[in-house]
């Protein structure tokens, strides 16, 4: 009786019963999602993050679904989506939209391909599919089981799909509008497949499939080509940056040569007459020189391997030389394994590079140090610019606050600026400090 009662509930139309039953299937939905976005996108995350972005994007999928009726609760889905995906990966526009419509689009065309065929082998309609558990069921294993091989061939043939965060803002606009546009074309299609799948011929639900499949092929392509573009774009303003460096690293080396064999007999003055004062204040001159040279064999795309911060680093330093400012590099550093948004980082990494150009120009010693350092037993990325300043008496606990300068024509915006972008990343600390030469400041990214 028992089992003839269950298989009765699951037999029968009731679309309460088949609510109630076929509602935690929203987790597997979000789970399988998250692998396949995190997957192609090359989303690092942990297992609170996974929990976290699982847990309330199917409790708030369950809670809408008995408060607006499909499928117009859609929409107020992608927007929870957008703003969990957001929060918890920290991703930025582009890439958190491609996180939203890459598994739509996955179930979206599943659907689409299978839904039709479905219904005519088992000859029922929709309402018989939404309101009848075992076929509900079925078709949920059927689905996730299909979108759970996707994603496993995704992940093992390592597939991804490459992003660039810092794309100029027309591009930005372009691939946002695009995406826009596929979501919006989604959202039509999942509308007309819910009302209208009874009354289309298999014919136009495969061609309907064809077209969907066409278009998105087409706008990968196309975001793809965008991204080579400007990859191409940065590595030959990377060429002609170090082109620029070789020629000045070249002039230097070259005069350093001329100036060799008299170096050597000014040395040997000072060695004959025992004059070792004049002799090391001699030698400071030549360490300079030979640490200038250093710094620009430094400046290299090969050793700073990321494009961004290479192109950055290069025009501070042709800004700081401009200035007869001393800057020493030193790293052991891979550029493209910082462990924050490289775009977020680049705007916190120029500013200190401004701030600290400026305070030593006006210096007497006239130097910056900027060290990039990975400690691998910490676990945590380490990059400290540190400045000659002539200002003592700064307050280092209030120069975040906004419109705190000491400059003339400046905003303040600079540190709080960066204070507003920290407050976002959980894993990034902010040190900074002074002594009587150098103002510092150190950023520990924490992996």
């Amino acid at each position: 009786d028992i089992f003839n009662n269950i298989w009765h509930i699951l037999t029968c139309e009731n679309e309460t019963i088949t609510t109630v039953i076929s509602s935690p299937t929203i987790f597997f939905e979000s789970c399988i999602g998250l692998l396949i976005f995190t997957s192609i996108l090359k989303i690092e995350y942990n297992k609170r993050q996974a929990l976290a972005y699982i847990l309330i994007l199917s409790f708030s999928s369950l809670f809408i679904e008995f408060l607006i009726p499909n499928p117009f609760n859609v929409f107020l889905n992608y927007i929870i989506m957008y703003t969990t995906i957001t929060l918890i990966f920290k991703t930025n526009i582009i890439k958190t939209i491609l996180a939203i419509i890459i598994p739509t689009i996955v179930f979206a065309l599943i659907i689409t391909l299978t839904l039709n065929p479905i219904l005519k082998v088992l000859n029922i309609t929709t309402q018989d599919l939404n309101s009848t558990p075992i076929y509900k069921l079925n078709f949920y294993i059927f689905l996730y089981g299909i979108a759970f091989i996707f994603q496993y061939i995704i992940k093992t043939k390592k597939f991804k799909l490459y992003l660039i965060e810092n794309l100029n803002n027309n591009t930005k606009r372009i691939i946002i509008l695009n995406l826009t546009l596929g979501m919006i074309t989604l959202i039509t299609q999942a509308c007309l497949t819910y009302y209208y799948i009874n009354i289309l011929p298999i014919f136009i639900t495969i061609l309907n499939f064809i077209l969907l499949v066409s278009y998105f092929i087409i706008s990968l392509y196309s975001l793809t080509r965008i991204m080579k573009l400007h990859i191409t774009k940065q590595n030959l303003e990377n060429a002609e940056n170090y082109n620029n460096t070789l020629s000045y690293l070249y002039d230097n080396v070259k005069a350093f040569h001329h100036d060799f064999n008299n170096m050597l007999f000014i040395i040997g003055g000072f060695i004959e007459n025992n004059d070792i004062d004049g002799l090391k204040t001699y030698y400071k001159s030549l360490e300079i020189d030979s640490q200038r040279v250093n710094n620009l064999s430094l400046l290299n795309p090969k050793l700073i391997n990321n494009a961004g911060i290479y192109n950055l680093l290069v025009s501070k330093y042709k800004d700081a030389n401009d200035k007869n400012i001393s800057i020493n590099l030193d790293f052991y550093f891979d550029f493209n394994r910082i462990k924050m948004p490289i775009y977020e980082f680049s705007r916190i990494f120029g500013i200190f590079l401004d701030n600290s150009i400026e305070a030593s120009e006006l210096s007497i010693e006239k130097k910056v140090n900027i060290l990039f350092r990975d400690s691998i037993n910490t676990h945590t990325q380490i990059i400290t610019i540190e400045n000659t300043y002539i200002n003592k008496d700064v307050n280092i606990d209030n120069i975040f606050e906004k419109g705190n300068t000491s400059k003339e024509n400046h905003s303040g915006m600079g540190l709080w600026e960066v204070n507003h972008i920290l407050k976002r990343f959980n894993n990034v600390k902010l040190i900074t400090s002074k002594d009587n030469t150098y103002f510092r400041q150190i950023l520990k990214i924490c992996y």
